[in-house]
C-alpha cells in the first residue's frame, strides 16, 4: 500500500482521532490535540528513514561508497587543519540495528555525519554590555519551532560572543543535548547558543534536509534526575540508516510533499472543530436569549432534534452544561409557581437570622453592603426573584497559611487543599503523589468537614477561579489553606446545592475575571466575592431547578462517557494503523 493509499482509506481515523487536554479552549485554542495527524506525521517519518518511502533504484552508488567518501573528505579536512582528527567510533552490533535496511543502505554512527562538532555558553548576565546585541543566540526554547534559525528570543553582542559562546555558522545543525532532547534546527544565519546545544557541521555527502527529518525519528535516551541531558559521546555513537545520494533527495521531496498534505489535513480539522463549536455556541445562545418560554420550547427543539451532531466534542459538552447552568439562574430552566413564597421575603428571614447571631456574639457585625443598583442588574430576574450580593445570603471564610516546615512526604493524618484540586463545573480531586502532608500544630477551626462548600481564590488554571466543590468524604482528613475560601450559608433557605451551581456558572465567573489582580497568578478577595451579585430564589424553587440541574448533567456526564470511549477507540485505531505499517 502506498502512502497516498493509506492516508485516504484511511482518512477518517487520521482526522478524527483526537486527545483533549486539560487546559481551557476551543477546539483550535488549545484544547484539542489532533493525535491521528500526529501520529501519521510520525508515521511518514519512520517510513521514510526505513526506506519504505521512495523506491530503491539499482543503479544509485551505494551507501558504502558514499561512507568512503566521506572518510576521504573528514582526512583531507584534517590534512588541512581546518578540523581535528576524531576518535574512531565502536563497530555498530546486530543488537543496535532497529530493524533490517533496503539493499543499498548502510548502518552508520551519526559521529561518521559530523565534520565537528562544538559546544555553545553563556555570558555573564550580569555585564549588561553582553546582552541586546545584534547576533542571535539560541538556547533550548527556540528550537522545535521552527525548521530553520534565524531570529531568537535573546540575542548577545560581539563582546558577549567573545566573553562567553560560539557562533554556528549558517547550514550548521543545532541539536539540544539538555532539557529539549530530540529538538533540532538548522542556523540560516550565523547563530551564536549556549551550553545546551551542539553545533554540527555536517559532512557535505549528507543532505541537511535528510539529517533533519532522520534526526527527529531517533529515540534519544537521556539520564539526570532533574534535567534529562545527553553527554557528546551519547549523541555521537546513535545509529541510524544512510541511503544513497540520490535517494536520500527522493525521500526529502516525498516527507515534504506529504508532510504538505499533513498541514492541509489539520487546517481542515481545526476549521471543521472551531466551526463546529461556533455553531454550538451560536445555537446554545438562542436558549438564553430566549425572550418567553414560548419562545424557549421552540429553539429547545431545534436544538434536540440534532443532539447527536451537537455534542459530538467535550468542549460542545462542557458549553452546553454552562448553558444549563445559565438558563437556571437566569429563571428559565424550570416554570415558576405563583404559591412560592418571594425571595423578598426569605431575604427579611436572613437578615433577622444575621442580627440574633450578632446578638449572641456568634459573629461580627459586618459593614452594610451597597444596595444593587439597576446598572449592575446583568438582566431581568422572573417575578418573585430578588437580586442581592453575596455577602447578604452568606459568609466567606478564609484559610490559614500553614509553616511550609510542617510539610512531610510520608503518609499522615491531614492533607493540605489546595486550588490545584479544584476543577472546572464542581470537580474536586484528590491528588496522589503531590500531595501535602501537614505534622503540626493545629486549629481545629482549619479543619474541612465532609459536606464544605470551598472555592480557589486564585486561578491556577483558565476557568478555575470561583468554581466550587464540596468537600468528599474519603479517608483523608483535609485542612483549609488560605488560598481557599469557605462559604457558609445564614439560613437554611438558601440550599448549598443550588449556591454550589451558581458559584459553578459563568454569571459569577465573568463577575470576578473582571475584579481579579495580579499577573503570574491572578486572584480575588473575599471582599470581591461578597460583593459579586446573586439571584435570591425562593426556597422550593431551589429545590425544582438543582433537580433540573442533576438530571440534565447526568446526560451531559454520559454522553462525554461515551464519547472519550469513541475517542479511544480511534487513538487506537490509529497506533494500530501504525504499527501495522511500520511491521
Amino acid at each position: 500500500m502506498t502512502v497516498e493509499k493509506l492516508i485516504t482509506d484511511h482518512i477518517d481515523i487520521w482526522s478524527s482521532a483526537l486527545q483533549t487536554r486539560s487546559t481551557a479552549g476551543r477546539g483550535s485554542n488549545g484544547k484539542i490535540d489532533l493525535y491521528g495527524i500526529k501520529k501519521l506525521r510520525e508515521l511518514i517519518l519512520e517510513l521514510a528513514v526505513r526506506g519504505k518511502l521512495a523506491p530503491q533504484d539499482p543503479n544509485d552508488e551505494p551507501a558504502s561508497e558514499l561512507l568512503k567518501r566521506i572518510a576521504a573528505e573528514k582526512a583531507e579536512l584534517v590534512r588541512q587543519g581546518k578540523i581535528k582528527k576524531q576518535k574512531p567510533l565502536p563497530e555498530i552490533s546486530e543488537d543496535e540495528k532497529p530493524f533490517e535496511l533496503p539493499e543499498g543502505w548502510e548502518w552508520v554512527r551519526l559521529g561518521e555525519l559530523f565534520n565537528s562538532i562544538a559546544s555553545g555558553g553563556t555570558p555573564s548576565k550580569s555585564n549588561p554590555d553582553f546582552w541586546n546585541g545584534d547576533i542571535p543566540w539560541a538556547s533550548v526554547k527556540d528550537l522545535g519551532k521552527e525548521k530553520y534559525i534565524a531570529k531568537t528570543q535573546d540575542y548577545i553582542s560581539h563582546l558577549g560572543l567573545k566573553a562567553g559562546s560560539k557562533l554556528a555558522d549558517e547550514g550548521d545543525i543545532l541539536i539540544c543535548t539538555r532539557m529539549g532532547l530530540g529538538k533540532i534546527g538548522i542556523a540560516s544565519r550565523p547563530v551564536a547558543f549556549n551550553q545546551d546545544l551542539k553545533s554540527v557541521k555536517l559532512t557535505s555527502s549528507v543532505s541537511l534536509d535528510f539529517f533533519f527529518n532522520t534526526y527527529s525519528t531517533v529515540k534519544i535516551k537521556g539520564t539526570g534526575t532533574t534535567v534529562e541531558g545527553i553527554k557528546q559521546e551519547q549523541l555521537l555513537n546513535y545509529v541510524i540508516g544512510l541511503p544513497t545520494v540520490n535517494e536520500q533527495h527522493q525521500i526529502v521531496e516525498k516527507v515534504d510533499e506529504l508532510m504538505s498534505l499533513c498541514d492541509q489535513l489539520e487546517q481542515q480539522s481545526l476549521t471543521s472543530l472551531d466551526a463546529h463549536q461556533q455553531l454550538v455556541e451560536t445555537l446554545l445562545a438562542t436558549l438564553t436569549d430566549s425572550q418567553n418560554a414560548e419562545e424557549l420550547a421552540e429553539n429547545w427543539v431545534r436544538i434536540s432534534q440534532h443532539f447527536d451532531t451537537l455534542f459530538t466534542t467535550e468542549a460542545s459538552i462542557d458549553a452546553f452544561k454552562q448553558t444549563i447552568l445559565q438558563l437556571a439562574v437566569m429563571g428559565k430552566l424550570v416554570p415558576q409557581d405563583p404559591n412560592d413564597e418571594p425571595a423578598s421575603e426569605l431575604l427579611k428571614r436572613i437578615e433577622q437570622e444575621k442580627a440574633q447571631l450578632v446578638k449572641e456574639g456568634k459573629i461580627k457585625k459586618q459593614k452594610p453592603l451597597p444596595p444593587v443598583s439597576d446598572e449592575e442588574k446583568p438582566f431581568e430576574l422572573p417575578v418573585g426573584w430578588v437580586w442581592a450580593r453575596v455577602g447578604d445570603i452568606l459568609s466567606l471564610k478564609n484559610g490559614y497559611a500553614f509553616k511550609s516546615n510542617y510539610f512531610v512526604d510520608s503518609k499522615r493524618k491531614h492533607v493540605l487543599t489546595t486550588p490545584g484540586n479544584f476543577y472546572e463545573t464542581g470537580g474536586f480531586r484528590y491528588r496522589g503523589g503531590k500531595t501535602k502532608y501537614y505534622d503540626g500544630p493545629l486549629n481545629e477551626e482549619f479543619i474541612l468537614r465532609f459536606g464544605d462548600l470551598m472555592i480557589p481564590m486564585t486561578e491556577q488554571a483558565p476557568g478555575l477561579l470561583g468554581s466550587a466543590a464540596f468537600i468528599p468524604k474519603d479517608e483523608h482528613i483535609y485542612l483549609h489553606n488560605q488560598r481557599l475560601g469557605k462559604l457558609e450559608l445564614y439560613n437554611e433557605g438558601i440550599t448549598s446545592d443550588f449556591i454550589f451551581w451558581f458559584f459553578n456558572s459563568q454569571l459569577l465567573r465573568v463577575e470576578l475575571a473582571r475584579t481579579c489582580t495580579g499577573t503570574t497568578v491572578r486572584h480575588t478577595s473575599p471582599d470581591r466575592v461578597l460583593n459579586a451579585l446573586v439571584p435570591v430564589v425562593p426556597s422550593n424553587e431551589q429545590l425544582r431547578i438543582t433537580a433540573k440541574i442533576n438530571k440534565l448533567m447526568l446526560l451531559c456526564d454520559a454522553l462525554k462517557s461515551r464519547l472519550q470511549s469513541a475517542q479511544q477507540t480511534k487513538l487506537y485505531l490509529a497506533d494500530a494503523l501504525t504499527d501495522a505499517a511500520l511491521s
